[in-house]
């Protein structure tokens, strides 16, 4: 159907063109107008039938038999910072049984003449209501030895993945730097079996200089931990399998450091552990 729909956009984009040169070349302007029209209309809905096939196709990842649940319903509604230039990001996920603390910080600078937040994008399987969520931030160019912590704003709807509003305690200037932590525990959201955790990047520049991610299990390791990349047209590759870098008692960690990461995409981390029990909680996230 959606090939049919392109080919009688196509043939009518043809038709509008030869009649806008029709009318054209007959001096008959109210032809030549039609044309124009109908030239123009063709070729908008080419454009927006291949943006809603990709928004459709990046919204039914599937890695390792595994559907990504979450980054599916994050790229229904995807949002892009235009505001900051993220020049580093790094990313702490601890994964302690069901439960799952995360750790963000970002820094960079401000490229607006006016900007009072930076938003990120909080993902997993199990939905825990925004107003239940362990959610708190500091803005530690501003406030360096964390005495100050902001609460973030939830912004359009609540679900298995979250776009929130961190805000800065003074806004932001153009050129003005800025650092930011935020940290989020979600319980209940992990499972055994395959599962994954995802880190999503969503900022309008080409590239981050360097993205870092440290992976931590507690109590149930993984067998196995392999990172995917997922960029905005849905396309998933396998980039490494992880080895752990090291293990201390019941806990294990994983890194993923790589610089010029793209600023519109996703990190999926992909883990196979047996099954669960129900005791474990995550320790304190140290900053990133």
């Amino acid at each position: 159907m959606d090939t049919f729909k392109d080919s009688v956009a196509f043939w009518a984009t043809v038709l509008g063109t030869l009649v806008g040169l029709f009318g054209a070349i007959q001096s008959l302007t109210w032809l030549a107008g039609i044309g124009v029209v109908v030239a123009v209309g063709s070729v908008s809905a080419l454009i927006y039938a291949r943006k809603q096939r990709l928004l459709v196709k990046s919204a039914v990842l599937k890695v390792s038999g595994r559907s990504i649940d979450s980054l599916n319903v994050a790229s229904l509604r995807r949002r892009t910072n235009r505001s900051l230039v993220v020049q580093e990001a790094k990313n702490l996920a601890i994964i302690a049984g069901e439960d799952l603390e995360v750790t963000w910080k970002c820094t960079g600078y401000c490229r607006a003449d006016h900007e009072t937040a930076i938003e990120f994008s909080i993902d997993a399987d199990t939905n825990t209501p925004f107003d239940d969520l362990d959610c708190f931030a500091y803005d530690v160019r501003r406030d360096p030895r964390r005495r100050h912590r902001t609460r973030p704003i939830l912004l359009g709807p609540d679900g298995i993945s979250k776009k929130i509003a961190v805000p800065f305690l003074a806004p932001l200037s153009v050129q003005e730097p800025f650092s930011v932590v935020l940290k989020c525990k979600l319980p209940g959201c992990m499972k055994g079996g395959v599962d994954y955790y995802t880190a999503t990047l969503s900022f309008d520049q080409e590239r981050i200089e360097r993205y870092s991610m440290r992976l931590v299990f507690q109590h149930e390791l993984p067998q196995w931990v392999r990172a995917y990349e997922c960029d905005t047209d849905g396309d998933v590759k396998l980039l490494k399998s992880l080895r752990p870098l090291r293990k201390i008692a019941g806990s294990c960690e994983y890194s993923d450091v790589s610089d010029q990461v793209a600023a519109r995409s996703a990190r999926i981390y992909v883990f196979f552990r047996q099954t669960l029990t129900a005791r474990a909680r995550p320790g304190n996230a140290d900053a990133a």
